[in-house]
């Protein structure tokens, strides 16, 4: 594994999946909102579980494709060189972002965790801001007219149920 991905995991979701949340977990324990670790004879264990496995899955998966279809990284110093339009990112243009939700949920719900369930909404409202005026800014300067096009069919958080294909009808 190369040193720029590794890096990019410890710094981008680590700081936001495992930092943040072990600050919030600290200085919730002595507040009105103290965590509670639920026992696996609850649902909310299993649902937390479904819910970070599935966020996990669907995270790798697109870091790989960043890595073997893009030619780079989720970090923003060394973003992919192709467009990547395989997988989910046929569906719906932010699914990293997607499982880090999903992660976070199952966090909260592991936890019993008000304030990571805030924090997760913050981070929601972090990325819904940053995207449009920023992100895909620069994704439009980078693929140009495919970037474009590719914008206008795949929706950026909720997921189209068939998959989009370049140069392909549109239904």
């Amino acid at each position: 594994m190369q040193w720029g991905l590794v890096r990019s995991i410890i710094i981008l979701p680590g700081t936001a999946l495992v930092f943040i949340p072990a600050i919030i977990l600290v200085i919730s324990n002595n507040s009105k909102c103290p965590p509670k670790l639920v026992s696996p004879t609850e649902i909310w264990f299993w649902l937390a579980l479904l819910a970070g496995g599935i966020g996990l899955t669907l995270s790798s998966w697109c870091v790989a494709l960043f890595i073997n279809a893009g030619e780079g990284t989720p970090a923003p110093w060394d973003p992919p060189k192709k467009l990547v339009i395989r997988g989910p990112y046929r569906h719906v243009r932010n699914p990293m972002i997607t499982g880090a939700l999903l992660m976070l949920a199952a966090e909260a719900m592991l936890f019993r965790s008000w304030p990571i369930a805030t924090w997760m909404m913050i981070f929601f409202v972090g990325n819904a801001v940053y995207f449009p005026l920023s992100e895909e800014k620069g994704l439009e300067k980078r693929f140009g007219h495919d970037y474009r096009v590719y914008k206008a069919h795949v929706p950026r958080w909720i997921p189209r149920l068939r998959p989009w294909k370049p140069g392909g009808d549109d239904n």
